[in-house]
């Protein structure tokens, strides 16, 4: 099958990507809501003092992710999470350059340390 118009490859890889990182955030949220209803699954090795800290952080993490805009939680989960680079987010978000990337992904992050409450 041959692509239809010019740039029909990018926006099909574009979406895949898009798509992807939906996935990822979705099971991010599962798995986040499975560890934090079962405590065992965390670190053994770890103290219970230090599991109960740890285990607080990812609830706050999570709940301050929720309450940003969809972008900025697919940014965030993408880079943090996903481990992808600035020029993998700048194809799956359509920004002009890795630079634009890594400057909306610095403003998403720091949108989120405003959500999160102290510790």
């Amino acid at each position: 099958m041959q692509p239809r118009r010019p740039g029909a490859v990018r926006a099909y890889l574009q979406e895949s990507i898009r798509n992807r990182i939906r996935d990822e955030i979705r099971r991010a949220g599962q798995v986040e809501t499975a560890a934090t209803s079962t405590p065992a699954q965390l670190d053994p090795a770890s103290s219970p003092l230090d599991q109960a800290i740890a285990l607080e952080s990812r609830i706050r993490y999570r709940q301050a992710l929720s309450r940003l805009d969809p972008g900025d939680q697919e940014l965030i989960v993408a880079r943090i999470e996903m481990g992808l680079s600035y020029e993998q987010l700048a194809l799956a978000t359509a920004r002009p350059s890795r630079d634009a990337a890594r400057v909306a992904v610095r403003r998403a992050l720091l949108r989120l340390a405003e959500e999160l409450p102290p510790a």
